[in-house]
């Protein structure tokens, strides 16, 4: 199985680790869990914002990832860029839950651009 596969799974969980982080520690109320994100503080509400926001992004990368594969893209090429997306990613959420919006918004513009860049590669086949 390809390596961006794998990766695909890693970006499926990823949103639940920021989840997990963000709600450690803040006593929550498992039958109404969404209800205590706002009383958390800052930088776990910022988690939970990393978490919405990888859900998100998730569909796209794992579309661009299963159509470049069975379009034919190079398998080293799409494993290399799909590595790249979850390091960007990861680098996302710790930016986001840091409060650097700026260096945060650059990440996610160039996370995006790697999801085009997969999706289109087999049209350079």
């Amino acid at each position: 199985m390809p390596l961006a596969y794998w990766c695909v799974l890693i970006a499926a969980l990823l949103p639940y680790v920021w989840a997990k982080y963000a709600k450690t520690g803040s006593g929550s109320d498992n039958r109404h869990p969404r209800d205590d994100y706002d009383g958390l503080a800052p930088h776990k509400r910022r988690a939970y914002a990393a978490h919405q926001n990888a859900l998100e992004a998730f569909p796209f990368f794992a579309v661009a990832v299963v159509i470049a594969l069975t379009m034919g893209a190079p398998v080293h090429t799409v494993n290399l860029l799909a590595v790249l997306y979850i390091v960007l990613r990861i680098a996302h959420a710790l930016l986001y839950i840091s409060d650097k919006p700026a260096a945060r918004s650059l990440v996610f513009a160039a996370a995006m651009a790697l999801n085009v860049a997969i999706f289109v590669l087999p049209a350079f086949k």
